[in-house]
């Protein structure tokens, strides 16, 4: 099995979890799989893949991964206590190829309620990533080796704050395994922790994460006014971590937009933004700007970068902050679980409809935005006053 863990995915989906547990539970809502990387089909991984959805089943939580979750002290007991009988159901996951002239198309929804089905995403994403990538015949872990001595060579020394958030698009389970605990011996410095629960409680890493795009895109379809949607979403967080888990992401609906909503009270409430889409250095400048104009120390805020980075990008973009007088820290994934010497593929499942509604979103970089009503994506357009939509 690829997965064989419960604890084996990301812990903001856990976090999201635990907040639509409490404020948001008789939600429907549906995802869908996307492959960016052209002229993939997944014909030959096509079995492998769902034999090991399917293994998902087989899991449950273990006593001591309750008592993991627990020690973190933003998890609630009764959301621990509902982890006791919770287990994947995979009558919520559909995956078939498409046939057609011009290529075979690997489809996969997820549809169900949000609180039962919010769990798949990042397993899932796991499975895909390591069956194709695994079945490349330039997979070659030793120059994932070699690449991994250079990237530490080139951090030692640096006040540069990292984590690993690679789990989604990990070449295999091992090598992240690898990395998590060789990171934590050789930079201690520089390595804080890992989006992937297993592994920090496995090698005693700091767990990391906040929230992720579906969080914000359901508010669209929560009874919110829609202008109001993404400010809602900021807000009902804040109501459930009450100070914990505050980087606020700014892309779901464009950062210009993010500025918008993100008023002082926001500015404030949150230690920082994570930037995951978009030109990174336009990013610095707006955000410094907009926390400038509304009164805020630079230096008691961060920006998470996390949108496509390697090391070298990691190091101009910690330069450019620091010139700026702001904070920073990184989220890495797919070159640090994935390069390997294979291309790795660029994979995603998002929301795509709550509550019978379409729900958009919205990026500042081509091809990362997801909606599938154009109606529903006009009328937000027109709403918000967003000019495009990738």
């Amino acid at each position: 099995m690829i997965i064989e863990s419960m604890l084996d995915n990301d812990l903001y989906k856990f976090t999201m979890q635990q907040a639509v547990l409490h404020q948001f539970s008789d939600a429907i809502v549906e995802y869908k799989f996307k492959c960016r990387t052209e002229d993939i089909n997944f014909l030959k991984e096509f079995s492998k893949i769902t034999s090991e959805i399917r293994n998902l089943s087989f899991l449950e939580f273990e006593d001591e991964d309750l008592d993991y979750l627990s020690s973190l002290r933003f998890m609630k007991r009764d959301y621990v206590d509902f982890l006791r009988t919770y287990k994947f159901n995979i009558d919520y996951v559909k995956s078939h190829l498409l046939h057609s002239p011009e290529k075979d198309e690997f489809e996969l929804r997820i549809k169900g309620p949000w609180l039962q089905t919010i769990l798949f995403e990042v397993p899932i994403l796991a499975i895909i990533s390591e069956v194709y990538t695994t079945s490349q015949l330039d997979f070659d872990i030793r120059i994932a080796e070699r690449n991994l001595k250079r990237k530490v060579k080139l951090l030692r020394g640096l006040p540069i704050k990292f984590v690993d958030f690679g789990t989604r698009r990990r070449s295999c389970r091992s090598w992240q395994n690898y990395i998590t605990d060789a990171l934590h011996r050789l930079l201690p410095n520089n390595f804080v922790g890992t989006s992937n629960v297993y592994f920090a409680k496995k090698h005693n890493i700091t767990p990391i994460g906040t929230m992720a795009h579906e969080w914000i895109q359901a508010h669209q379809a929560l009874g919110y006014r829609l202008i109001d949607s993404q400010k809602m979403a900021f807000e009902n967080w804040a109501k459930e971590y009450r100070g914990d888990l505050g980087i606020a992401l700014s892309d779901t609906l464009g950062v210009d937009v993010f500025l918008k909503d993100f008023d002082l009270f926001l500015a404030k409430l949150f230690d920082g933004v994570r930037q995951d889409s978009g030109d990174p250095e336009e990013f610095i400048y707006k955000i410094t700007n907009h926390y400038k104009k509304l009164g805020i120390d630079l230096k008691t805020k961060t920006i998470v970068f996390s949108d496509g980075l390697d090391f070298n990008k990691m190091v101009r973009l910690y330069m450019l902050s620091t010139q700026q007088g702001i904070n920073s820290s990184f989220g890495i994934g797919t070159n640090l679980t994935n390069d390997c010497g294979t291309r790795p593929i660029q994979i995603v499942i998002k929301m795509v409809s709550c509550n019978g509604t379409a729900v958009a979103k919205v990026s500042d970089s081509p091809g990362k935005g997801m909606c599938e009503d154009k109606n529903y994506e006009d009328y937000l357009k027109r709403v918000l006053g967003i000019k495009r939509i990738h």
